[in-house]
């Protein structure tokens, strides 16, 4: 991924100005820091690629989430619309916030359709959290207009898809807040952390207390600050700020190197009639993240990512048997399984999570082939990939 591709002297220098000073903490010790900020240039970093009024670092993209969520006054008892495909953290941060999962289809975008929405939506249904995954955005046009006819509370859990703009828009903007995840894995990383945006201040104000056991930063004396909500400890260190405020400085040219080499492998395996691709893609907007096709069947893809393996063609996946991506292998969440009682468990769950119906979600799933993109890539190695994709998918469907 190209994060951690392209770590080097720059990382090494923002962490070395944080070692040499011993302020780790992101608040306070100005006597230490010599002026140095890292958390909030990282921050402002955030603010200006996307467009931001506002950005927050937390300590990762799971909790900024779970911040997310309490802006939004997602709480107790409140159904919320969210999808069968994501990393399970959203689905994880919804349980503990005592809320209730409805899940609704996806359809070729990889993400939550307006139509599946539509479908899922109940009198009881207060938000839709919305996951715009592997790296581009959902169909904003579709899923702003059910949210504004229902009523509904957007929350956008990005956390694959910095760098993603629809229409000139990032993501993470359209609801009333998003965030990122900058683990290891993703396109900027902190090695873990995670950010949130808005553009509205009563929601960032909300999100920079509760995540730090509502303190309000007002004045110099951290024990004497007043506290008007309650919260819990989801900062980020000043180290993990410094190599992600490193990395931000870089995400211009990883994402310009990631969409010209998806485009060139595109184009290669448009030779192939039988595949289809991502719908909906805004593509100047793409951060490029991943490469996605579709097999004419299930058994088809599955023959296809072997046939990759057996020829050595690294970074492709087959999420519709990941144990952490997909609904089907989720039965810890179907049996609500926790060490404490949730919410659910009291007020039962608004689905039968074990007999879901998702038959578009199951049939997209089944037939996709992703493949994560490189910034790094020469092009002799992009050629050479290439070839290899194209004889192997060749190979399977004769």
């Amino acid at each position: 991924m190209p994060g951690m591709e392209v770590y080097g002297a720059e990382e090494r220098k923002e962490v070395n100005d944080v070692l040499e000073t011993g302020a780790l903490f992101r608040y306070g010790f100005d006597e230490l820091r010599k002026g140095m900020w890292k958390t909030k240039e990282f921050e402002a970093e955030v603010t200006k690629f996307t467009g931001a009024k506002y950005a927050h670092a937390v300590s990762s993209g799971s909790t900024a989430v779970t911040t997310l969520l309490a802006a939004a006054g997602v709480g107790l008892g409140d159904e919320i619309v969210v999808p069968p495909f994501t990393f399970v953290a959203p689905i994880e941060a919804t349980f503990l916030a005592g809320a209730l999962p409805i899940f609704a289809e996806i359809d070729e975008t990889l993400c939550l359709s307006p139509e599946g929405i539509e479908a899922a939506i109940t009198p009881n249904t207060k938000a839709v959290l919305l996951v715009h995954m592997l790296g581009a955005s959902a169909d904003m046009d579709g899923i702003m207009e059910v949210c504004k006819k229902h009523n509904l509370i957007l929350i956008e859990d990005c956390g694959q898809a910095m760098g993603a703009f629809w229409k000139g828009k990032s993501v993470g903007l359209f609801g009333k807040a998003g965030s990122f995840s900058y683990d290891y894995f993703k396109i900027t990383t902190a090695g873990e952390g995670g950010v949130t945006i808005t553009n509205d201040e009563l929601v960032y104000n909300t999100i920079a207390q509760s995540s730090d056991h509502g303190h309000t930063h007002e004045g110099n004396n951290r024990g004497m600050e007043p506290h008007h909500i309650m919260g819990f400890n989801y900062r980020m260190s000043e180290l993990s700020a410094a190599v992600g405020l490193a990395q931000m400085r870089k995400i211009k040219s990883i994402r310009d190197a990631n969409q010209k080499n998806k485009a060139y492998l595109k184009t290669r395996l448009q030779e192939i009639p039988e595949l289809t691709f991502r719908t909906k893609v805004d593509v100047e907007g793409d951060s490029a993240a991943t490469l996605n096709f579709f097999l004419p069947t299930s058994d088809l893809a599955e023959k296809v990512i072997s046939q990759f393996a057996e020829d050595g063609i690294a970074g492709a996946a087959y999420w519709f048997t990941n144990q952490y991506h997909f609904i089907n292998q989720w039965d810890h969440i179907k049996n609500l399984s926790f060490p404490a009682k949730l919410g659910v468990h009291h007020f039962g769950a608004p689905q039968d999570y074990k007999n879901l119906q998702l038959p578009k979600s199951q049939d997209v799933m089944s037939r996709l082939v992703s493949l994560g993109i490189r910034a790094t890539w020469t092009e002799s190695e992009l050629k050479e990939l290439g070839d290899k994709m194209v004889n192997a998918i060749k190979k399977v469907i004769g």
